[in-house]
């Protein structure tokens, strides 16, 4: 173990200084603080807040953009009261990169209860805050380039664009989570969006990511739930890893839950409607 730790700091020394070597002295700069003061892109450029009063949750500046093509889109946002005792349940969602396989982006979508109604959800997904003009670049999140930000938003935004308009493969995974800890996990990351909000920070692609943040959620309401692996590192593998560890509900073998999971075909077929959420979940 120690000998892995020890060639993770290697490997991620070297990928920094050689991150640092390509970006020169214009970066220096940016690299000496985080800010929220930036000329970030336009989805990018408002934070959610949240409000709590008792057991509701009003969210501030959930996203909802409307994509007319893969670059061409109408930003737009809408605030919700959630009652937090009507949380159901939650899922993980995994989109691998296209061609590299081991490396992902994740998030989680949250179900709430609608008494005569279809259930409402709220997905949350923990990014690299970008400038316009700026691509996401592994190296340059080991080099304090880009700041982290929260993006909570309906599915319609962060799943429909990654499946029709992006080109991106999507998975979708109902936890194995109580409604009990899916509200508790809740509430942690509604608090880490307000914390994250007030005090901007760095992204770090090793240890301040989309699957860290994550498994810090997981691991504050259930201490030591996820131990280190080296699918925490590698979050294309990270659906593997909640499969063995039972965070997820199995359908058959892993390869079977998995190919359960895949979203895309629905998505697509479905892409606009109002239950666009309840469509995808079809098995």
């Amino acid at each position: 173990m120690r000998s892995e730790r020890f060639l993770l700091r290697v490997q991620t020394l070297c990928a920094a200084i050689a991150c640092v070597t390509s970006l020169g002295c214009a970066s220096v700069e940016k690299r000496m603080a985080p800010s929220h003061f930036r000329d970030w892109t336009p989805e990018q450029a408002i934070l959610p807040m949240v409000e709590f009063q008792g057991q509701l949750a009003t969210v501030r500046n959930i996203r909802n953009c409307k994509y007319f093509a893969n670059d061409v889109y109408l930003v737009d946002y809408y605030d919700k009261a959630f009652d937090l005792n009507r949380v159901k349940g939650v899922d993980y969602i995994v989109v691998p990169f296209p061609g590299v396989s081991a490396m992902a982006h994740v998030m989680l979508s949250f179900e709430f209860e609608r008494p005569g109604g279809e259930p409402e959800r709220l997905a949350v997904s923990v990014e690299t805050r970008k400038e316009r003009g700026e691509r996401y670049n592994p190296l340059k999140g080991a080099a304090n380039q880009y700041e982290l930000m929260y993006v909570v938003a309906d599915e319609r935004d962060v799943i429909q664009y990654r499946t029709v308009y992006n080109g991106e493969d999507v998975y979708l995974y109902r936890t194995t989570a109580s409604p009990g800890a899916a509200r508790e996990l809740l509430v942690d990351v509604l608090n880490r969006a307000n914390e994250v909000a007030q005090r901007p920070e760095f992204y770090d692609t090793i240890t301040n990511n989309c699957t860290t943040n994550i498994v810090r959620h997981i691991n504050r309401i259930k201490p030591n739930r996820l131990l280190p692996d080296y699918r925490v590192l590698l979050p294309g593998f990270s659906d593997q890893l909640a499969y063995d560890e039972g965070l997820i509900e199995r359908h058959g073998t892993f390869e079977e839950t998995k190919q359960a999971a895949y979203v895309n075909l629905l998505a697509q077929r479905y892409a606009g409607r109002e239950d666009f959420s309840e469509r995808i979940r079809q098995r």
